[in-house]
């Protein structure tokens, strides 16, 4: 039904259990793509063997270029796009699948409620650790406790996480990912913005749609772009400004008054703005990241 998109850079660990999860607890028959940054753990190799579709690049290219590259073996109607430090519990895609059938048929962004065994701030991510890496997972003990949580729990509107579920339709008509964002951080962002501009009006976390994430196997290793200052040089709005009064207003009763081209009114995001465009970025940030890019893409 989906074509699941993963990116992965040296995580092979991680990488099986994600897989071998979505195979033991879907319903449907999904598509797997995964694109190797490096593979030099045994990755490469590895998905080799198992017959799994894939791109590869000799380093790290980071996220928006691996999912751009791989996007385009996808073929199914539908794109998901996890990470591989995730895991799925039973009864996941059937719930997308609803979720999909109660949009009737619009534009929408779908996410997962995702279970962290790390408490951050962030109250849209369930807290409950049951291991955080592979070799201490207890995979019997999260079941138990995602099987116990209140079924009558709804979905939530105005918010987006992780896993990305989006038409493919959609995916291609904003071009995907943008690589100036590249390694990644703020990327998601700066989606949801593209998405807004094409008409997109519903963002939803899909309360029964469970989600582990060991949370930052990868991007605690990469050097970090500034996202949040790519984005206000890039829509002249800071993501706070974009998130809350947009984004978050979906589904409340002046979501109709909302401007189709999103407008800022801060007045600190403007002076922010102002003083970033003296200096050379994105550039300087993609540099840092990489001095070497591109990084070749194997055909």
């Amino acid at each position: 039904m989906f074509s699941i998109l993963i990116p992965t850079w040296n995580n092979l660990p991680y990488l099986k259990l994600c897989i071998d999860s979505i195979h033991r607890h879907s319903a449907h028959t999904h598509e797997i793509i995964v694109h190797v940054n490096e593979g030099t753990d045994g990755t490469l190799d590895w998905v080799r063997e198992q017959g799994i579709a894939h791109t590869r690049s000799k380093g790290n290219v980071g996220v928006c270029i691996a999912l751009n590259d791989v996007a385009r073996l996808a073929t199914r109607d539908w794109i998901v796009f996890m990470n591989d430090d995730m895991f799925c519990t039973p009864g996941w895609d059937l719930a997308l699948e609803a979720a999909i059938e109660r949009t009737g048929g619009r534009d929408c962004y779908l996410a997962g409620r995702m279970i962290e065994p790390i408490k951050t701030p962030n109250t849209l991510v369930h807290f409950a650790n049951y291991g955080t890496k592979p070799e201490n997972f207890d995979e019997g003990g999260l079941l138990a406790h995602v099987a116990a949580l209140d079924p009558k729990r709804g979905d939530i509107d105005g918010m987006a996480l992780q896993p990305m579920l989006l038409s493919r339709q959609l995916w291609h008509k904003v071009g995907g990912y943008s690589i100036e964002f590249g390694p990644g951080m703020s990327s998601d962002d700066d989606m949801l913005m593209k998405l807004w501009l094409v008409g997109c009006r519903i963002f939803r976390i899909v309360e029964s749609c469970r989600i582990y994430h060991f949370a930052c196997a990868t991007t605690r290793r990469v050097r970090r772009n500034k996202g949040s200052r790519e984005f206000l040089l890039k829509w002249g709005i800071t993501q706070r400004e974009f998130k809350t009064r947009y984004i978050e207003a979906v589904g409340k009763p002046q979501a109709n008054t909302l401007s189709n081209v999103p407008r800022p009114l801060s007045l600190t995001g403007k002076i922010k703005r102002a003083l970033y465009a003296l200096r050379r970025y994105p550039l300087e940030d993609l540099e840092a990241w990489e001095p070497e890019l591109p990084r070749q893409l194997e055909p």
